[in-house]
């Protein structure tokens, strides 16, 4: 049996994951919580890791193969030359051991000790505050004797 990502129709993601459990075919739809600021409100949402996409675990003979198609919230089975491009359990299984790692850590802490490691203030370590969004985050760095508040990107914080 082997690994195969299907794309699901917009915002069918569950829909299509429900299904395809109701015709007990192994599925992986790994979702990460995030956290939005919507109107004011925050709130915490649990979003897919790759938007439109789950993983299927299917032999090559397995008679589940002909239902996909016609599953409720599929589109279609991601492939190449008509044929079925196979994921590695590997990759998979690195998937969700990177997805429990960052379960058990929470993320980055509100108080952690962080480094920038791009853009004006390269170099400088800083305090995490919050994440801004899905790709910034606010974070406190000494500067001009005091503690200054800015917005960086995600990407320019290293523990």
């Amino acid at each position: 049996m082997s690994w195969y990502a299907v794309q699901y129709k917009p915002a069918q993601g569950d829909r299509a994951l429900a299904h395809l459990q109701n015709q007990e075919i192994p599925c992986f739809y790994p979702k990460v919580p995030v956290e939005r600021i919507k109107g004011g409100k925050r709130s915490q949402n649990l979003e897919p890791l790759f938007p439109g996409y789950l993983f299927v675990n299917l032999g090559q003979t397995d008679s589940a193969w002909s239902k996909l198609r016609s599953t409720r919230g599929v589109l279609r089975v991601v492939g190449f030359a008509n044929r079925p491009a196979k994921i590695s359990d590997e990759l998979i299984q690195h998937i969700k051991d990177g997805l429990d790692k960052v379960a058990a850590q929470g993320g980055i802490q509100p108080g952690s000790q962080v480094q920038l490691t791009e853009g004006p203030f390269e170099g400088l370590n800083a305090i995490f505050q919050a994440y801004d969004g899905k790709e910034r985050a606010i974070v406190f760095i000494n500067f001009m004797q005091k503690q200054q508040r800015i917005s960086v990107p995600v990407a320019a914080i290293k523990r």
